[in-house]
């Protein structure tokens, strides 16, 4: 069985244990499992300074990073239990840099999230209807195939709506496409041309195309493009500095990053660059483990969405098998009730997640190395210790 190993850009394979070894001799100190600890800047009323009781698991959950899960890890709980901040591996496999602990990452389905936040401050303010259609607000988007599928069944996936054209089933099939552009526009048409998968509000069916088009929706309200206004609603007054959408088709991540790998056929390709245009609305943030837990905070004090448009995120739909209000997905964690959300895009791992209380708190970034896949596991490392007793 050949050993796991690198391609680089020069398509040079480098065995991950060589690259183990030279971690081990060029970083002695021991970074790749030393993790730091400071004081939350967000969560106001945790104790500066103090452990949280999860940093022994949380220890032992980034030791010995890279390893076959993932190659870096990045992670900040607050709360009234205190406060953990983590960070291990490397930002590159083939220099051994340690990570950086403030890198940008490629944010994923959180996004939906601040999209939600924004559907949900127009509503506040009267220019958009939860109940009304959105065939009112975006007329000849679906067709007359399509029942009147209301905002809130869009927030919270119930809309019916089949899921639309990709370039590909798996990071496999999608890795020689990661520079073409697939518009929302094609992803929303082609969508609506498969007819509706079920009625409105009968069934939950998790998917990026309730928030694609909700993104549409957000533009065809304001006038303005979908990222100036999650800027200037959201970024902007928390201070969430280091968050931003790429320019388009831009494949890059901009600022200090780490990179991103996935495990192909034995070897680690690097996919940092990828052109995720088309994932939009519904997955196509840059942040930072920072200003994610800043967003966290400020979104459960009800300071970015009122506290009664608040309630639709912690409302699960009454159909069967529902998990999800708009966007956050409710979890019990050894009797704990615990809401959140995940993101997947290759390379990279992300998860926000916190009591309604704010008495726990988790932000993550983990450069998984098979990110879409292993979602489940890579939770259960890095955030169940979080929230377990």
């Amino acid at each position: 069985m050949k050993p796991l190993s690198v391609r680089t850009r020069g398509g040079v394979p480098v065995a991950l244990a060589a690259i183990s070894a030279v971690l081990a001799m060029g970083l002695a100190a021991g970074p790749l499992a030393a993790p730091a600890l400071a004081a939350s800047p967000a969560a106001a009323s945790a104790p500066s300074h103090v452990e949280h009781p999860s940093a022994e698991a949380l220890g032992a959950a980034l030791a010995g990073l890279p390893d076959a899960d993932a190659t870096a890890a990045l992670i900040r709980v607050g709360g009234t239990d205190g406060t953990w901040r983590g960070s291990a591996g490397v930002a590159d496999v083939r220099t051994g840099r340690k990570a950086l602990e403030n890198g940008r990452f490629r944010a994923g389905s959180t996004t939906k999230v601040v999209t939600a936040a924004v559907v949900l401050q127009l509503a506040a303010e009267g220019r958009i209807d939860l109940d009304a259609p959105v065939q009112r607000y975006l007329p000849g988007l679906l067709t007359a195939d399509f029942k009147p599928v209301s905002i809130r069944q869009l927030l919270n996936f119930t809309s019916g709506l089949q899921p639309g054209t990709s370039l590909g089933d798996s990071v496999r099939e999608e890795y020689p496409h990661r520079f073409e552009t697939l518009t929302p526009e094609e992803v929303v048409a082609s969508s609506v041309a498969k007819g509706p998968a079920a009625d409105p509000g009968t069934s939950q069916e998790y998917g990026n195309i309730h928030y694609t088009v909700l993104g549409m929706l957000i533009e065809k309200v304001t006038g303005d493009s979908y990222e100036h206004q999650a800027a200037v609603r959201i970024f902007r007054p928390l201070g969430m500095r280091h968050t931003s959408f790429p320019g388009g088709p831009d494949p890059r991540i901009h600022g200090p990053h780490n990179r991103g790998y996935e495990e192909m056929d034995g070897e680690l390709v690097d996919v940092t660059e990828w052109n995720m245009s088309d994932r939009w609305a519904a997955g196509d943030m840059i942040s930072t483990t920072a200003d994610l837990e800043r967003f966290l905070v400020a979104l459960f004090r009800g300071e970015v969405v009122p506290k009664p448009q608040l309630e639709e995120m912690f409302t699960i739909p009454d159909v069967p098998g529902a998990t999800m209000g708009a966007a956050l997905e409710r979890f019990v964690i050894d009797g704990r009730e615990v809401w959140g959300k995940s993101g997947a895009r290759p390379g990279y791992n992300t998860a926000i997640a916190a009591t309604r209380d704010l008495s726990t708190t988790l932000v993550y970034s983990v450069n998984g190395t098979h990110a879409k896949e292993a979602g489940w596991t890579i939770a259960k490392r890095f955030a169940f210790p979080v929230f377990t007793r």
